[in-house]
């Protein structure tokens, strides 16, 4: 079964990424303000960006990952500026090792 991954950006210019087998009728959800509890506080303005899936377990995996985005590699994949994007990934892969090289401050050693 087809799914797809989405973003909306909402009223108040927040990103909202979601999954879902029918876009139509989960954006009309949205705006109904059944489809969660962010988009029916916030309201969403527009659909920004969609990529299709195979199947479900794809695009709640793709969903996942793209959550645990910045907002600026976000804006990267919905303007399709790949060269943004490898630079952010890259960035941020290098901020994690960063990270994992400094030493434990609570280690007594």
């Amino acid at each position: 079964m087809k799914c797809r991954v989405y973003i909306l950006r909402l009223r108040d210019g927040q990103l909202y990424v979601g999954s879902t087998e029918d876009l139509a009728r989960r954006l009309a959800e949205h705006r109904a303000g059944t489809a969660s509890r962010t988009t029916a506080l916030l309201g969403p303005v527009e659909l920004i960006y969609s990529e299709p899936h195979p199947d479900r377990s794809s695009a709640v995996r793709r969903e996942r990952q793209i959550k645990g985005w910045s907002r600026a590699k976000k804006l990267a994949l919905i303007k399709g500026d790949l060269a943004e994007l490898k630079r952010l990934a890259q960035s941020q892969t290098i901020h994690r090792a960063k990270r994992t090289d400094d030493p434990d401050p609570t280690d007594a050693g």
